[in-house]
């Protein structure tokens, strides 16, 4: 277990700078907004658990504490003064939200990988128990998060039981009360976290969790719970918990990133964020702050979703084939949608019994019988026709326009030929791949709509969900150009071979993507592979048992179409196939065949 010698908690701003606040001066304004924003980020973000209002949380709380500092009695009690206006701000955040139903219709969500848990661990390099009561604090209920957020940093020493008194506005016994509730519900978090991380989990559990969809909600706490106080083994595996109190005790604050802890000197302007600066205009003219101090307000870093990918090199065998990669650092918060959203097509017809599972391909020995064996209800193979491979009845083809060199009158009349829909370019983010610039895709685009087929989107490697990304700027320019994109095609890997925290990462990013834009997903490429020299794969159980779990889940969410596992043959290296040259379905391909056709 790692341990930390001391908390290294930069400080906030002196009695003094308060007091100079207080008179408005412009130094001291633009100290107090800087000098608060890394407890705040770690109060806000733990609270929220990552949800993508955090930094608007955080903007708020600054600016409401900026224009209500003249009237702090006490400049010595600015801490205390300060952490309320932050759990009030929180509350504010939890009223504000409307009650929506089913969650699935959720239109808003937490970033995939935005989650705090995730952060905190990637920053603090956290292991072993710290690791564990990162990840149970997405098991809690919004108030005991809330409180967390606050009995954590009292653990840290950042903060103390006055401090959480005065926040809370509650008499220091029932504090009290209210902390060791917590942390019977933080312990039982705990020992849930401890039993789905076990890769020997016993039998009951392993049937319990087949159905769950990863999400960390109510009902599934206590299922689970349930489950571990009945079951002798999974009671036992979490008789050694440390004590929170201790695991807590030396943690640092997490940093914040990068932007926020350092603003733009004055006179830059704003930074680029990837969203829309959102800045009242009373507050701004309450408090005329310096540019640097705006600067320090808004510039939230962003940490963009899908990670660093390997070089094209380290993919897999296969013509054409495309990567992506599973969140390596935490996601960036984006926007509920963008700015602009191209038109579109209605929606297929995408009621229960339609077409879901498919596959993508390319031309390899025993290809054709594999893919009636597969049981696939479509599938593509990154051309515009399917030549060399022969489509058996009741199984649709759906071509693509890989790259700039296919976009001419005989590729684009093939394609017309062969369906209805047409899958637009490859990974035009990637190098290696169909490689151009959104500028460069918008300017062909027009010549893919006329062929008057239902239209995907270019498929990105990754940062589909981000603000600024390239999809982003290639459906921000669609809709400014009117042009039509009838759904969104995506890739993904996970580099997590724990099922349910990969189907969970899945989801989340799907959902997501789905948030942003509001048209329907076609998942056209995902597994598990950990890209590098060479490729990691999980064994053959542990891809079968995210492929059926995965698979159960996307036909469930709302706004997903179909998807389309990779891949069908099997590379030289082994890895995600589902069937060998000979024909033989592999683990992960008896599991393919076994997955119904269509949507439930």
């Amino acid at each position: 277990m790692r341990e930390f010698s001391a908390v290294v908690t930069p400080p906030l701003p002196s009695v003094r700078t308060v007091r100079a606040a207080q008179r408005g001066d412009q130094r001291a304004l633009a100290d107090v907004a800087s000098g608060c924003l890394p407890l705040l980020y770690n109060i806000v973000g733990r609270a929220l658990n990552g949800h993508p209002d955090v930094d608007d949380v955080v903007q708020e709380t600054v600016l409401r504490a900026l224009r209500g500092i003249s009237s702090l009695r006490r400049p010595g009690a600015f801490r205390s003064w300060l952490v309320a206006v932050a759990v009030r701000q929180i509350r504010d955040h939890h009223r504000a939200r409307p009650p929506v139903t089913p969650l699935d219709d959720v239109p808003e969500v937490a970033d995939p990988g935005g989650d705090f848990a995730d952060v905190t661990i990637l920053r603090l390099s956290l292991s072993g128990q710290r690791k564990e009561i990162a990840e149970a604090t997405r098991w809690l209920d919004p108030d005991d998060r809330e409180l967390l957020s606050l009995w954590w940093l009292e653990e840290g020493g950042v903060l103390d039981r006055a401090d959480l008194v005065a926040a809370l506005d509650q008499p220091g016994p029932h504090v009290a009360v209210r902390v060791q509730r917590m942390k019977r519900q933080l312990d039982l978090a705990r020992a849930i976290v401890r039993a789905l991380g076990d890769p020997e989990r016993c039998a009951g559990l392993a049937a319990l969790a087949a159905d769950w969809d990863g999400r960390p909600v109510p009902l599934w706490r206590k299922r689970f719970a349930r489950h571990i106080r009945d079951c002798a083994g999974c009671s036992a595996r979490s008789s050694d918990l440390i004590p929170a109190e201790r695991l807590l005790a030396s943690l640092p604050l997490v940093p914040a990133p990068a932007a926020l802890a350092h603003p733009s000197p004055p006179g830059h302007g704003l930074p680029r964020t990837g969203r829309a600066v959102h800045l009242p205009v009373k507050a701004l003219i309450a408090v005329p702050l310096a540019a640097g101090a705006v600067a320090g307000l808004v510039g939230f870093a962003t940490i963009g979703h899908g990670g660093e990918r390997p070089a094209a090199a380290s993919r897999p065998a296969a013509p054409r084939s495309p990567a992506a990669a599973d969140p390596a650092r935490p996601p960036v918060r984006t926007p509920a949608a963008p700015a602009l959203v191209p038109k579109g097509h209605p929606p297929a017809a995408h009621a229960a019994g339609s077409c879901a599972k498919g596959v993508a391909t390319w031309k390899a020995a025993g290809v054709s019988p594999a893919l009636k064996a597969s049981g696939a209800c479509w599938y593509y193979d990154w051309g515009a026709d399917s030549t060399g491979i022969t489509t058996p009845r009741g199984v649709e083809f759906v071509p693509m326009i890989w790259g700039a060199d296919s976009v001419t009158a005989t590729t684009l009349a093939r394609v017309k030929a062969r369906g209805r829909t047409l899958l637009g370019f490859n990974e035009p983010d990637w190098k290696g791949q169909a490689e151009m610039t959104p500028a460069q895709a918008l300017k062909l685009w027009p010549k893919l709509m006329g062929t008057g087929m239902r239209l995907g989107s270019p498929a990105v490697a990754a940062n589909g969900d981000k603000a600024g990304g390239w999809l982003d700027e290639f459906m921000s320019g669609a809709a400014a150009r009117h042009y039509r994109v009838d759904f969104i095609t995506l890739h993904w890997y996970g580099t997590d071979f724990t099922t349910p925290d990969a189907v969970a990462r899945l989801r989340r990013y799907v959902r997501a993507v789905y948030a942003r834009y509001h048209k329907p997903i076609w998942l056209t490429e995902f597994a598990l592979i950990r890209f590098g020299s060479p490729n990691v794969y999980p064994t053959g159980p542990q891809q079968a048992a995210f492929l059926k779990a995965s698979t159960a889940m996307l036909t469930r969410l709302h706004g997903v179409e179909r998807y389309a596992w990779f891949a069908l043959p099997t590379p030289k290296d082994g890895g995600t196939g589902l069937f060998t040259a000979t024909g033989t379905p592999t683990t992960v391909g008896r599991a393919f065949q076994d997955l119904p056709r269509t949507s439930p």
